[in-house]
């Protein structure tokens, strides 16, 4: 089957986008990449999507892997927990490459909301509390995802972290060729393709950039 890249990806994703008259949500973008992976015959994209209240069973050898403190700094530090207001709370904000969608809040959250059908948009406020437990829980979810991509693949805590870090803002460990690459045992690759993910709206971002160059050193210490 072909393995379409993301330039081969982009016409079909800009004919959806004229369809429905707007950008992608970070989430509807993985999902429709699940999509073609699985079309293509990446098994592991076919498995069910995970739910948002739990976290799957994963069979690997990094099963219940937790990303740790260098990791969680890196999210920390590009994500940021940004637009506090003078009430003490953290309102959403749009996108930096699209100026609308995904909207953000807190450590990076986007998607659903605090409720069952509530989704951070223009006008959501959080709690500090509210977003060091998004944040929590999203870091576990995401954890797992790179632990079931992995599989039985040789990797450091710092190869781990690394990689939790690049899933958390981009949601491709399961297409990468950086996990590919790992998976192969071919590191210095592997670090080599983090800087390939700098862009967002098709623009270099320079925030992009330095996270890409942090994540790699991680990676390759």
């Amino acid at each position: 089957m072909p393995d379409l890249t993301q330039k081969s990806r982009k016409p079909l994703f800009d004919t959806i986008r004229a369809m429905l008259g707007r950008g992608f949500r970070k989430s509807e973008v993985a999902t429709l990449d699940r999509a073609i992976d699985c079309a293509t015959g990446d098994k592991t994209a076919c498995m069910p999507e995970r739910s948002h209240v739990s976290v799957p069973i994963i069979k690997s050898a990094h099963s219940g892997m937790r990303i740790g403190e260098q990791g969680i700094a890196i999210i920390k530090r590009f994500e940021g927990c940004a637009r506090l207001r003078t009430d003490g709370l953290i309102e959403a904000y749009p996108d930096p490459g699209t100026g609308s969608e995904p909207w953000t809040i807190g450590w990076g959250a986007t998607g659903r909301g605090l409720g069952a059908d509530d989704r951070i948009g223009p006008g959501t406020v959080w709690t500090q509390a509210e977003c060091d437990a998004r944040l929590e829980e999203d870091l576990a979810l995401y954890a797992a995802d790179v632990a079931r991509a992995l599989g039985d693949a040789r990797t450091s805590q710092a190869q781990f972290d690394a990689m939790v870090s690049f899933h958390y803002n981009t949601g491709a460990i399961a297409r990468a060729t950086l996990t590919r690459k790992h998976k192969a045992g071919d590191f210095d690759e592997a670090m080599r393709e983090f800087a390939r993910w700098n862009k967002a709206g098709g623009r270099v971002l320079k925030g992009l950039t330095r996270r890409r160059a942090a994540e790699a050193k991680l990676y390759a210490s």
